[in-house]
């Protein structure tokens, strides 16, 4: 354990952080699955669901823009193809 009072404070704050990046990615993963499990206007609706969550992830810098963009379109041919 760190013996400096900012470095005690970085390992509670790191910890904190890592709790919800992890609660955020975990989130990210349902609204997908949940894409793929749906029918019908539900699909829809799940689908612009999970878009949201990617674009939350990469506006938090969880995920890189790029694997937003490429999740995106991989959930609109889910939807049209």
């Amino acid at each position: 354990m760190a013996n400096i009072k900012s470095a005690k404070k970085r390992v509670l704050v790191n910890e904190k952080k890592a709790a919800q990046n992890k609660a955020t990615k975990s989130a990210l993963k349902t609204a997908i699955k949940k894409v793929d499990a749906a029918e019908g206007e539900d699909k829809a609706a799940a689908v612009k669901l999970a878009t949201k969550k990617v674009d939350q992830a990469a506006a938090k810098g969880i995920i890189h823009k790029n694997k937003a963009a490429r999740k995106k379109s991989q959930l609109a041919k889910k939807l049209n193809g």
